[in-house]
């Protein structure tokens, strides 16, 4: 079976939305786009680029389709992400798209947990998903995520989107490697080991 792995930057209070850039997601009044900007150093960079070439296809959200098709094309193959990006298996979930002309990509727009619990049954090296919040979503509804991948920014961004949100169903990770960066960031990776465990602690719980 492939691996279903989660990339995402993340806030120290867990927000997820618009790490890039003022106008990428606005959604909700969201007035804080850019946070992770000024925390980029060439630490990021390799985490990026070491974590990108590990993927086998490429799994993402319309708002992300649509920023990542608008770039990546434009950029060679001397870049090590562009190299991989421009030229693996790309999914894009969404209800409106059309016609997706970015090279190798295939439009999923019935039932995503369906079709992405499909994929991962067929052959190949792991599934990665980048930024695409709402997706993420659906894909922790439905308990499809097998490893997170996650740089947490030291800011505060306050409001906006989680990356996990209400539907997240309790289960177990186990921390697999982490790091921290120039900037203070720290990339940490978490695989999923099963069910949640629970226990109790105090003086009261030993008589």
């Amino acid at each position: 079976m492939r691996k279903l792995v989660v990339q995402s930057f993340v806030s120290l209070d867990g927000v997820a939305q618009a790490p890039g850039a003022p106008t990428e997601d606005t959604e909700g009044g969201f007035a804080h786009g850019g946070w992770l900007v000024p925390r980029l150093d060439d630490a990021f960079l390799q985490f990026v680029t070491e974590s990108t070439q590990r993927a086998g296809a490429l799994l993402l959200g319309r708002k992300t389709y649509d920023i990542f098709a608008a770039s990546w094309p434009l950029i060679g193959d001397d870049d090590p992400v562009a190299a991989v990006l421009n030229h693996i298996p790309k999914y894009v979930a969404s209800r409106t798209l059309e016609n997706a002309e970015w090279n190798n990509t295939t439009v999923i727009s019935g039932d995503v947990a369906e079709a992405v619990a499909a994929l991962k049954q067929e052959p190949g090296g792991e599934i990665q998903v980048h930024g695409s919040g709402d997706l993420v979503q659906t894909l922790l509804r439905h308990d499809l995520v097998d490893e997170f991948r996650i740089l947490t920014a030291p800011v505060l961004v306050g409001s906006g989107k989680r990356l996990f949100g209400d539907g997240t169903i309790p289960r177990d990770l186990r921390l697999v490697s982490t790091q921290t960066t120039p900037a203070g960031a720290i990339y940490s990776t978490f695989e999923r080991t099963g069910e949640l465990t629970v226990g109790a602690y105090g003086p009261e719980q030993e008589s």
